[in-house]
């Protein structure tokens, strides 16, 4: 762990989320029984800070990611709450009350999300040149072919690609390393000031994870953007996090600075997934269930 920026007493937050309570419908007929996901959930993300919210699988996580962009699939939906985006000029935005059209042009170029799995978030079927073209003037289509081009190659090789073979390739030419580099460009086309990671190492081998780790660490640094990060690795998520957020059936349980979450965990659920990492320098322990 380092010593990340912290949020002062200066700056207004990038994102505030208020009381947001998200249900899936678990039935197509309304009178199907309703699953409530995220319950209650608040808090503030600062420029240029990084969350990480933690969890065991089916916390929450992942749908309040969703719900920060209003991505959610047909089966949920945001029931109360507020979420409000401040541009950089300092405007804000009522992310609920977005049309269609204005939550469009919301996504990628004010906040952008990498999903898990990169192989599904492709079109196998076209090359990467077309997908990022598509993406690019689905959200801004004052961008020209030519300047398409060149801000696809300036992406690729922040993310330490070679643009002329990634953008002529098609997503099954790639390794999964390569593809989840492809993904962490494409989220940046439109440089958002707000980027979302949901699992990003899933899936990958370790060392594969490790320069994915490290590529986003020095992205982070490098272009200020604020991040909210998906994890159940708790290894990572106190590499790249300045807070980290513990979620337990869809609440925030513990929220707070990452050495404090990590070194001095207040709530029983926090420490559990902590004593719950092997080490090879501790005896075996018995981890208290939950719930």
């Amino acid at each position: 762990m380092d010593d990340r920026k912290q949020p002062s007493g200066a700056p207004e937050p990038v994102l505030s989320v208020r009381d947001l309570v998200v249900e899936y419908r678990t039935g197509q007929r309304p009178s199907d029984p309703v699953h409530r996901a995220v319950d209650g959930v608040s808090f503030d993300l600062y420029p240029g800070e990084s969350i990480a919210l933690i969890g065991e699988s089916g916390c929450g996580k992942t749908t309040l990611g969703l719900a920060l962009l209003r991505l959610l699939p047909r089966l949920g939906r945001i029931a109360s709450g507020s979420i409000t985006y401040r541009k950089r000029d300092g405007s804000t935005v009522d992310v609920l009350a977005l049309n269609e059209s204005r939550l469009r042009q919301f996504r990628w170029s004010e906040a952008a999300m990498v999903f898990q799995g990169a192989m599904n978030s492709f079109n196998p079927v076209l090359r990467i040149w077309d997908q990022m073209l598509d993406t690019i003037r689905a959200h801004d289509r004052s961008m020209s072919k030519k300047e398409a081009w060149e801000r696809s190659a300036e992406v690729l090789r922040e993310v330490e690609l070679e643009p002329e073979r990634v953008l002529k390739s098609y997503p099954h030419e790639l390794s999964g390393g390569m593809r989840q580099r492809v993904l962490i460009a494409m989220s940046m086309l439109l440089r958002p000031q707000m980027l979302i990671l949901d699992e990003p190492t899933t899936a990958l081998d370790i060392l594969t994870q490790r320069a994915i780790v490290d590529l986003i660490h020095d992205l982070h640094d490098r272009l200020d953007f604020a991040m909210i990060f998906v994890s159940h690795d708790l290894a990572v998520a106190a590499e790249l996090a300045t807070r980290v957020a513990t979620m337990y059936d869809g609440k925030i349980v513990e929220m707070g600075d990452v050495r404090d979450i990590f070194y001095r965990p207040q709530h029983e659920y926090t420490r559990s997934l902590i004593n719950a990492v092997p080490t090879v320098t501790e005896d075996r322990k018995e981890v208290p269930s939950h719930g």
